[in-house]
């Protein structure tokens, strides 16, 4: 099907709605509109991915969905993102980084993985991100930092999270609202970045970072879904 083909080089998401009494299919791209229990069901299949048959007013229908796979965009070839890259990619991430840094952002210190030792910005215009993208901001650096945040919630990314203690994000605040973000979009940031598991070190840092993002991508829709019943 080629219109299914053009959404996955997109890295739209997209379900296939397949009648097996006649046979008849119709694509379905995330943001349609679709009622009633059908509405619900594939609104579900595009949270979790998961292809599986529904019984729809006395007809059995087959979902088939095409959700891209998560990828997490790093800024910062720092230590922690040399431990987070690695669990990323054994949990099926697409992993990148992005650092114009060279000294930091060299392949021997990143073997195997995306490496962009180039400005976030000049990176960005030609990989945008998209919703099905995590962007975690590791440097420290405003210059370096705020740019792609501004874009990741621009761009609905399903996680966006910021290294840096509760006094440096207050600061990160005051220039995110001073660019023109919403109170709304900036409270989306996970700062300080990870879950709480009292970690120490790059390498536990890494863990409690990739936790939550995990926990981010599983839960996409749920808070929606609960306000919408």
């Amino acid at each position: 099907m080629q219109a299914l083909n053009q959404e996955r080089l997109a890295r739209r998401a997209a379900v296939v709605v397949t009648d097996f009494g006649d046979g008849a299919s119709r694509l379905l791209r995330q943001g349609d509109e679709v009622a009633g229990a059908l509405g619900d069901a594939v609104r579900e299949a595009f949270c979790t991915g998961r292809s599986r048959s529904v019984v729809v007013e006395g007809r059995t229908l087959f979902l088939n969905a095409h959700v891209p796979p998560p990828r997490l965009v790093v800024i910062g070839a720092v230590h922690i993102s040399q431990a987070l890259a690695s669990l990323a990619r054994t949990a099926g991430y697409a992993v990148e980084i992005i650092d114009p840094r060279t000294a930091f952002a060299t392949p021997e210190r990143f073997p195997g993985v995306t490496l962009h030792a180039r400005w976030p910005q000049e990176v960005l215009a030609q990989t945008p991100l998209d919703d099905h993208t995590a962007l975690a901001a590791l440097t420290h650096d405003p210059k370096i930092d705020d740019m792609p945040l501004q874009a990741a919630l621009g761009a609905g990314c399903f996680y966006v999270g910021a290294l840096g203690s509760r006094k440096t994000h207050a600061r990160r605040v005051e220039r995110l609202q001073a660019a023109g973000l919403s109170s709304e979009q900036i409270a989306r940031i996970h700062a300080p970045i990870g879950i709480d598991i009292a970690a120490e070190g790059p390498s536990e840092i890494a863990v409690a970072v990739l936790a939550e993002v995990i926990r981010a991508f599983r839960t996409r829709g749920v808070v929606a879904k609960e306000h919408a019943a």
